[in-house]
């Protein structure tokens, strides 16, 4: 009598096996994707040997891209959770196209968009004539660099969503009074930056809460809620359409289009006529299919919800290309001055840079890989674990952060997006939390005298633990930016000696 192989004992072997297999998965995947951010950087290095060739600053220029591409790195990973975190948050896209999708947004905004790098936040922080040496400089943008690179890294790695121009301001502040001193900072230039940065989350907050409110009072309240869908969900995406026409007239570089605040305020207005005109219909055929729930009105908003999260990284890939090789740019055209015999006092080192493509490329596939390689960490924080989102409430962030850049831009204060988009997902779940609590206080359900604390706390809507961690992350990263950037320009400079 031949014996029966034990078929249980082989499944048990094999269970533990691909629990070993995925164990193996959690610890290789990290080092994967940290092995290609490397090998990135080292091809960012030598492709730039091999364009500059045997000229006397390739070595320095080399590195200096070599930490290019490590900060096009970070900010692809950090501020992408701006543009698809809600997306993905409510579910209108999955994370893997969201990431795909975001990446090609972000090469695609960055070369048709950042192929002009402006130095402005440079020329009104920093004055030109204060650094007369072109070594100084060099040295003090590659500190920059290297210090925003390393804070943005240390975030993401936190799950802090942080505005990389703000860190980049810090740092060059650091770096530039490392080198030269505090009188070569306009400090009241940087104080007006700083107080934008403090209204501007709230700004974003407010709109956002004042969206949904609106969306609740004409739709999500009514009784018949697919006509009040029918007639202001074609207004809600006009609004939207026209308020990111208004954002690409007044954000893109000046050689796409340099509009007046009137003409980019005809442009959207003549925009969101036009959406007005095709969501009509497209949302009264849809309608009739749907039934009498706020389920089936979320529906309406899903793929204007995806549309806008692509623009919004296209136009960061635009915008925000300059953060990443910027001060690269300015390092270019430094040494090529220098080379050519100019006197120091000759080369202003802050006026428009034209980017060449290759330095470009470096910035636009390093932002995509960025977002590629870590982008979910930070899109899972903004778009789930802060509040909960849905289409609707993604709508009211997109729309809320457009519309505050927009009105940012025409008053002439740089805001971060960073910041405006995560004050306008706080604003939401607060904004939620207040509805519930009043619901709850007017039904005379639970919150009566005696309820006990761990109850309460367990009704809140927004997560306070991640909120108090991005706060202190926005608190700290300009000291912290600056530090680290005097600190690394100071072994720079006792390297170079």
């Amino acid at each position: 009598m031949t014996d029966t192989p034990d078929w249980r004992s082989l499944d048990k072997d094999l269970a533990r096996l691909t629990q070993v297999e995925r164990v193996a998965g959690y610890v290789v995947r990290p080092l994967l994707g940290l092995g290609l951010a490397l090998a990135f950087m080292a091809l960012a290095g030598l492709a730039t040997a091999l364009v500059l060739g045997t000229a006397p600053t390739t070595v320095m220029v080399a590195i200096a891209a070599v930490f290019g591409a490590y900060l096009a790195l970070n900010i692809g990973a950090n501020d992408v959770a701006n543009n698809m975190g809600p997306a993905v948050g409510a579910k209108a896209l999955p994370m893997g196209v969201a990431l795909l999708a975001a990446a090609l947004a972000e090469i695609t905004g960055a070369l048709f968009g950042g192929s002009e790098v402006v130095a402005t936040v440079s020329r009104r922080l920093i004055d030109p004539t204060s650094v007369a040496d072109p070594a100084v400089l060099v040295q003090a943008m590659m500190a920059a660099m290297m210090a925003s690179a390393l804070w943005v890294n240390l975030a993401t790695w936190l799950g802090a969503p942080v505005s990389t121009t703000q860190t980049i301001i810090g740092a060059i502040v650091g770096a530039a009074t490392a080198a030269v001193g505090f009188g070569a900072v306009d400090w009241l230039t940087f104080g007006g930056i700083a107080t934008s940065w403090t209204l501007s989350p709230m700004i974003g907050a407010g709109l956002a809460m004042g969206l949904l409110a609106l969306v609740r009072h004409l739709i999500s309240k009514r009784e018949d809620k697919i006509t009040a869908a029918r007639c202001w969900v074609p207004v809600f995406l006009a609004v939207m359409g026209g308020a990111f026409a208004m954002f690409f007239a007044l954000k893109l570089p000046d050689r796409y289009a340099d509009p007046s605040a009137l003409e980019a305020l005809a442009i959207g207005l003549c925009v969101g006529g036009v959406c007005y005109l095709i969501a009509r219909p497209m949302v009264q055929s849809r309608a009739d299919a749907l039934e009498q729930s706020k389920g089936a009105i979320k529906a309406l908003f899903r793929l204007p919800l995806v549309i806008a999260a692509i623009l919004m990284s296209f136009a960061h890939g635009a915008n925000d290309v300059a953060n990443a090789i910027g001060p690269l740019a300015t390092i270019l055209r430094v040494t090529a001055e220098a080379s050519a015999g100019h006197h120091p006092a000759e080369v202003d080192a802050f006026a428009p840079l034209h980017v060449p493509l290759w330095a470009l490329l470096i910035g636009a596939l390093g932002m995509a890989v960025g977002v590629l390689l870590f982008g979910p960490r930070l899109i899972n924080m903004v778009g789930s674990q802060i509040t909960k989102l849905n289409p609707i409430r993604a709508y009211c962030v997109s729309t809320s952060a457009a519309l505050t850049v927009i009105v940012a831009s025409w008053l002439g204060v740089p805001v971060s997006s960073t910041h405006v988009a995560v004050g306008a997902v706080m604003g939401v779940g607060f904004y939620r939390e207040h509805t519930a609590a009043r619901d709850r206080a007017r039904s005379a359900e639970e919150d009566r005298p005696g309820l006990p604390r761990e109850d309460r706390s367990r009704r809140r809507l927004v997560r306070r633990s991640h909120v108090l961690t991005i706060l202190a992350a926005w608190l700290i990263t300009v000291p912290v930016a600056a530090g680290l950037s005097a600190l690394v320009y100071g072994l720079i400079h006792l390297i170079a000696g």
